[in-house]
C-alpha cells in the first residue's frame, strides 16, 4: 500500500505533521541538514511549504489547509522520503546562526563549528575585532561564513575562496542578498593557489574532512551533497595538510588560522605532535575546531 495514496483524512496542519513523522520514522530517514529528528525536519517543512512563520507551529495546528496547499504539503513529504534528499534542497534555504542562506545540490548544506565561535568575534582570541581588516574564508561553499565574517569584523574586506565555481554562483548570490559584494571577494582557487601574495588577520576553513570509510557509508542524504566538498582522501586530512602547510606565508604576524576537522582531533594531533593546538569550545564539544597563531606554524 502506498501511504501517499490514502490521504484523503488528512486535513489539519496536526494531521499532516503527525503523517509526516509517521513515514519519516518509517523511511528511516537520516537528519541533520537543519534538524535532527523527524518532528522538527516535519515541521519546518510544513511550516515552509505552507508560507507561515517558522518558529510559530502551535497557533497553525488545527488550521485546515485547503485542498491545494494540501497537495502541496503532500509532495514535499513524499519527495523527502523517496528522494532522500535533504530537507534544505526541498527549500533552498539554510539556516546558520539565525541567518538564511539560499542552498541547492551544488553546495554543502552550511553547517558549521566555526558560526558559533564567529558570533562572539572569536574572543578571546581576536582582542579588537574593528582591526582585523583582511579575513579568508577557504572552502566557502555557499558563502556562509565569509558573511557571518564580514559582519563579525566590521572593518574587515573578506576573500571567500572555493575550487568550485558552481559553489561561488551560490555564494554571488547570498553575498548579494546581504548587500556585501564591496567587501566579499569571491575567489576561483585551489585553496591558497590563486591568493599569491594576500596576508590575512583571520584565516577560516571548513574543509572536506570525511575519511574514505566514511564517505562509503554515507546515508544517502549525505551523499545528495557535492563529494567535493565531504571526502579528503584515506583519512579526512588531506585539505587540512595543504592549509597547515602554506597558512603561515598568508597571515599576518599574530594571525589566527581557524579550522573544523570534524572528529579527526585524535589522527590530526597524532600527524602533528609537535603543534600546539587550540581547540575551541563549542556547544557540541571541544574538539571539533581547532586555533593556530602565525607563528605556531612551522
Amino acid at each position: 500500500m502506498n501511504h501517499f495514496d490514502d490521504t484523503e483524512s488528512l486535513i489539519t496542519v496536526r494531521d499532516w505533521l503527525r503523517f509526516a513523522v509517521s513515514r519519516f520514522n518509517e523511511a528511516k530517514l537520516c537528519f541533520g541538514h537543519g534538524s535532527d529528528n523527524a518532528f522538527d525536519e516535519a515541521a519546518y517543512l510544513i511550516l515552509h511549504t505552507l508560507h507561515l512563520p517558522l518558529d510559530r507551529l502551535d497557533p497553525f495546528l488545527d488550521a485546515s489547509l485547503t485542498h491545494g496547499e494540501s497537495e502541496q504539503v503532500q509532495a514535499v513529504i513524499e519527495r523527502r522520503v523517496k528522494e532522500r534528499l535533504p530537507a534544505a534542497y526541498l527549500t533552498h534555504e539554510a539556516w546558520l546562526s539565525g541567518h538564511r542562506f539560499y542552498v541547492d545540490e551544488r553546495v554543502i548544506v552550511p553547517r558549521s563549528f566555526i558560526a558559533e565561535l564567529l558570533s562572539d568575534q572569536l574572543t578571546p582570541w581576536i582582542e579588537n575585532p574593528d582591526e582585523v581588516v583582511h579575513a579568508l574564508d577557504l572552502c566557502t561553499g555557499s558563502g556562509c561564513l565569509a558573511i557571518l565574517a564580514a559582519e563579525a569584523f566590521p572593518n574587515a574586506h573578506v576573500d571567500a575562496v572555493d575550487l568550485s565555481r558552481d559553489a561561488l554562483d551560490v555564494a554571488d548570490r547570498n553575498v548579494a542578498e546581504y548587500d556585501l559584494q564591496e567587501r566579499i571577494e569571491r575567489i576561483e582557487s585551489d585553496l591558497f593557489t590563486a591568493l599569491q601574495g594576500r596576508t590575512y588577520d583571520v584565516i577560516l576553513s571548513n574543509p572536506p574532512y570525511v575519511n574514505a570509510e566514511s564517505v562509503a557509508n554515507l546515508p544517502p542524504e549525505y551523499q545528495a551533497e557535492p563529494s567535493l566538498a565531504l571526502g579528503s582522501g584515506e583519512d579526512g586530512l588531506d585539505a587540512t595538510r595543504q592549509i597547515l602547510a602554506k597558512a603561515k606565508s598568508h597571515l599576518k604576524p599574530g594571525g589566527l588560522l581557524v579550522v573544523e576537522i570534524g572528529h579527526n582531533r585524535a589522527e590530526l594531533e597524532a600527524a602533528y605532535p609537535a603543534l600546539p593546538f587550540t581547540w575551541l569550545d563549542t556547544e557540541s564539544g571541544d574538539h571539533f575546531v581547532f586555533m593556530l597563531r602565525r607563528e605556531d606554524l612551522p
